[in-house]
């Protein structure tokens, strides 16, 4: 992370070095009075929990406050805050659903109470999965059936009883509680992520499971060579098709794939494999279902979320979050601690970061990189702030955690120390690069290619900002757009995959592009690389939920894993150059390296050779020229060898390089590099040469 402090124990005062920031990047000296008065903010909110929330560790688990908790001896004590509420009760099968017999006493600062002793048996008062509401009387008198803010448990009700979730008391016997076996996975120096949906993760028109992804997946995870998977649509969320965006119950884990207990079998199997597993947290905004969600718990506009316009996202049609209130701190930041001590997650991937950063919520708002744009009226301080201490918290009761932030706008000290007055980020993900390629694909001819300016998008980053590179991520695979194999191929994918059929020029150039743009992403673009589970085989067609306009199908909500198991099929191709790819990086580490050298951006030549962790990259992305002795200026001396060609058979090639062949380096100073080595580099073809 950088900075001036040292973490010695989690109760350590850290000390501010906003100045490291600034002599790191003198340009920012302009803003450093706005700089300041962000970490100052940071330092109201902190000072406020100490004082006020019972100190930061006892803030942050809410969870055991709030929301319907067992107590050692059966005693069930419940607590919500409904600020807004003239009054709440308990209903459920507990008590026959009278919903007037279990009123909550009211508390100070909205909070209401109600103590539930154990039955005269000594068992609790509400059995495991019983159904439970909590019924909201508002200012009106009116009362409204409610789920807990602080459910851990909810479930889709049968098609004849309609849409409402249903919220269930989970307390299984001890017997039945999945207890983790493994310890969490220390961070990789380099991080390979491989982004997925528990859902769609099997070839079954039906919806997935947390058992199926355990048993089936990930062993290819691990075969395929990443030490990290980032789940999505974990939280619960009552709309399948919004891939998890619309959360409905924040601490509930989506039901749909399996119970709580099959999640931690998830988590725990990924640890014992050595996977680090994020969680793609959605905290910047909500689902606007009433029912079953957040919004209008207390029976008011208010309570978690901003009023009036400042509390809904015009394109999401969702609530946005009051992050300056207390309660509302208390319930995000607890969920991070839930999800990382009850689940043991090892980190987040915080989704929808820039509508956090900015008044705007980036609608409309282009960001051409003048720092006014980061430092002015337009930034929305409360979130900005909730971030800071997001990742403060985060990394202070868990010090290997990893945080990633989707930003589009390329907020400066994103992913430096809250300690330098900045959000704390360890990764940021480099978004541009997939807009890029997706660019090229739709509107260049491969002649026009600018290589320069590949180059340029690959390497604009911060220094000593972590960037996560990616060729293509869920974004890409949605309905509405296209993968890279599907912009590289197309129809002629149904037709000319098998090694069978009659050779397609538009397939080889589609397979030889796809290894190409993956390879240059993954040694040019970050400090990490993510990929979408399935394009690493190219899976062909685009990824579209059940929905009323497609007739509720699942024929697109899957990954069609008997195509890259059969051996007929050009797609283990492709996945064979993840597996090398992957496996490469493991041994090299170019991902946990400085940022590479570029020596050779020839725009006439596309040829692209640049130098990271002692490996030499050479790629040739001319669509019809071949290079027999191409000079490659190189740093250090010695003797090189191939160790990774796209145009070997294995990966659907052509086999017309020797990969026996050694590579002396010639003395002679070539391309700002010390010396030289000469390489047959033919067309659409990449290699590694390293020392031996």
């Amino acid at each position: 992370m950088g900075g001036k402090f040292t973490k010695l124990d989690p109760m350590q005062v850290e000390v501010p070095d906003i100045d490291a920031l600034l002599n790191r990047d003198p340009y920012l000296r302009p803003y450093e009075k706005e700089i300041r008065r962000r970490y100052a903010c940071f330092k109201d909110i902190e000072d406020s929990i100490e004082e006020n929330g019972g100190g930061l560790d006892n803030f942050t688990k809410a969870y055991r406050y709030y929301g319907i908790n067992i107590q050692p001896d059966n005693t069930i004590i419940c607590r919500e805050w409904a600020p807004g509420a003239q009054q709440l009760f308990l209903t459920g099968d507990f008590n026959g659903w009278n919903r007037d017999s279990h009123p909550y006493k009211k508390l100070e600062y909205g909070k209401w109470e109600l103590i539930l002793p154990p039955k005269e048996d000594g068992s609790p008062a509400i059995q495991h999965l019983s159904n439970l509401k909590i019924v909201v009387q508002n200012g009106e008198g009116h009362k409204e059936d409610r789920l807990s803010p602080f459910a851990t448990y909810v479930v889709e009700p049968p098609k004849e009883e309609g849409t409402i979730y249903k919220q269930k008391f989970w307390n299984p016997p001890q017997t039945e509680r999945y207890i983790f076996r493994h310890k969490k996975v220390p961070r990789p120096k380099s991080l390979r992520i491989y982004e997925c949906h528990v859902g769609i993760a099997t070839q079954e028109p039906t919806v997935g499971s947390y058992d199926n992804f355990t048993d089936n997946v990930l062993p290819r995870i691990v075969k395929l060579g990443y030490n990290c998977i980032q789940l999505m649509a974990i939280m619960e969320h009552a709309y399948y098709a919004s891939f998890g965006y619309q959360v409905t119950s924040f601490y509930a884990a989506s039901s749909r794939y399996g119970t709580p207990e099959q999640l931690k079998r998830l988590v725990d199997r990924a640890h014992e494999l050595g996977i680090v597993v994020l969680l793609d947290i959605v905290h910047s905004h909500a689902s606007k279902n009433v029912l079953d969600g957040l919004n209008r718990f207390d029976g008011t506009e208010a309570g978690y979320f901003h009023s009036g316009p400042r509390g809904e996202h015009s394109l999401w049609d969702s609530r946005l979050f009051n992050y300056s209130e207390f309660e509302v701190l208390r319930f995000l930041l607890s969920n991070l601690r839930w999800y990382m001590e009850e689940y043991q997650f090892d980190g987040f991937r915080f989704d929808g970061v820039t509508s956090m950063l900015y008044h705007s919520r980036g609608i409309g708002q282009g960001f051409g990189g003048h720092y006014d744009d980061y430092f002015g009226m337009g930034v929305d301080t409360e979130g900005f702030v909730y971030l800071m201490m997001a990742n403060h918290m985060i990394h202070k009761f868990h010090n290997d955690a990893i945080t990633i932030a989707e930003d589009v706008s390329g907020m400066p000290g994103t992913c430096r120390p809250v300690t330098e007055g900045c959000m704390g980020f360890d990764y940021r993900l480099a978004m541009a690069i997939p807009d890029k390629w997706i660019e090229l694909l739709k509107h260049k001819s491969d002649e026009d290619w600018d290589v320069g300016n590949i180059v340029h998008t690959l390497t604009n980053r911060r220094w000593m900002e972590g960037n996560i590179a990616y060729a293509e991520s869920h974004d890409q695979a949605l309905v509405g757009d296209k993968t890279l194999a599907f912009w590289l191929m197309d129809k002629e994918m149904y037709t000319h995959m098998s090694t069978l059929s009659d050779q397609s020029l538009i397939i080889d150039r589609g397979i030889a592009l796809h290894k190409l743009i993956r390879f240059v992403t993954h040694t040019l673009g970050g400090e990490g690389y993510l990929n979408f589970i399935g394009n690493e085989f190219g899976h062909p067609e685009w990824l579209d939920f059940p929905r009323a306009g497609n007739n509720s199908s699942y024929h697109y909500a899957r990954r069609q894993w008997n195509l890259v198991d059969d051996d007929i099929l050009k797609y283990k191709y492709l996945n064979n150059w993840d597996i090398a790819m992957n496996h490469a990086e493991m041994k090299y580490g170019w991902l946990a390296a400085n940022p590479a050298y570029v020596s050779m951006k020839h725009d006439g030549d596309k040829v692209i050779a640049h130098e990271r962790a002692g490996v030499l990259f050479v790629f040739n992305f001319h669509p019809t020229k071949s290079f027999t002795d191409y000079r490659i200026g190189v740093e250090d001396a010695g003797t090189y060898r191939i160790v990774l060609c796209t145009d070997d058979q294995e990966f659907g090639g052509f086999g017309r390089i020797d990969k026996s062949v050694n590579f002396v380096t010639v003395p002679e100073g070539y391309s700002g590099r010390r010396n030289y080595v000469q390489v047959y580099i033919p067309s659409r073809t990449a290699i590694a040469l390293a020392k031996f």
